[in-house]
């Protein structure tokens, strides 16, 4: 059977199984030069003055987005993670003294005593990427039911991280998918055509 004759659902987790298995032969030192190479880019997001950024923390064989929140926190933007609640996910602050906990997944996150804020800029995990920002997560909705809450409440900027073996070359987009505003890779930063149109 081809892609073509599959459903969008159905392609869309092939080609998820295809990009993680990419991500997974990657050797770990390799993968630990591309996370520190993050940070080396900070400049070329051209984030906002003083923009609340939403990170992650990593699991499995991530890219890891911490040296570059570093980065970014030295710039002076205020940086926060994201928990796993109802109706979707909440975004709590921290700074070099939070105390963090488990958050489920794998990850950890700042506990309940944290600041719950509204970030304007996402930098979000996939599973894969395609060269016109369409992104494949890991199945489970969460960035898609965030973003669409945060659009309502003022701008925001979703900005994808991952390593350059996860870009598939066409990613089918449903109409609940929002496309990515750009792309960080250990090559450096690529912003989408749909944005500059815009």
């Amino acid at each position: 059977m081809s892609l073509s004759d599959l459903s969008n659902a159905e392609k869309k987790q092939k080609l998820r199984l295809e990009a993680l298995a990419r991500r997974a032969a990657m050797e770990p030192i390799t993968r630990v030069e591309a996370s520190l190479a993050l940070a080396g880019y900070c400049e070329q997001l051209e984030l906002p003055d003083g923009a609340t950024v939403a990170g992650f923390w990593p699991i499995r064989d991530e890219i890891d987005p911490r040296p570059l929140l570093d980065s970014l926190r030295a710039k002076g933007h205020q940086l926060c993670l994201p928990v796993v609640s109802e109706p979707h996910l909440v975004f709590r602050a921290f700074g070099r003294e939070t105390s963090f906990e488990p958050a489920g997944f794998g990850t950890q996150a700042p506990g309940p005593e944290a600041e719950e804020v509204r970030p304007n800029v996402l930098l979000m995990p996939l599973a894969a990427f395609d060269t016109s920002g369409n992104r494949i997560g890991y199945g489970k909705g969460h960035y898609d039911t965030a973003i669409a809450a945060l659009e309502k409440t003022g701008p925001l900027l979703c900005i994808g991280l991952a390593f350059c073996a996860q870009e598939m070359s066409d990613i089918p987009a449903e109409p609940h998918d929002k496309p990515l505003d750009g792309i960080l890779t250990e090559t450096g930063f690529r912003r989408f055509q749909h944005l500059e149109a815009s």
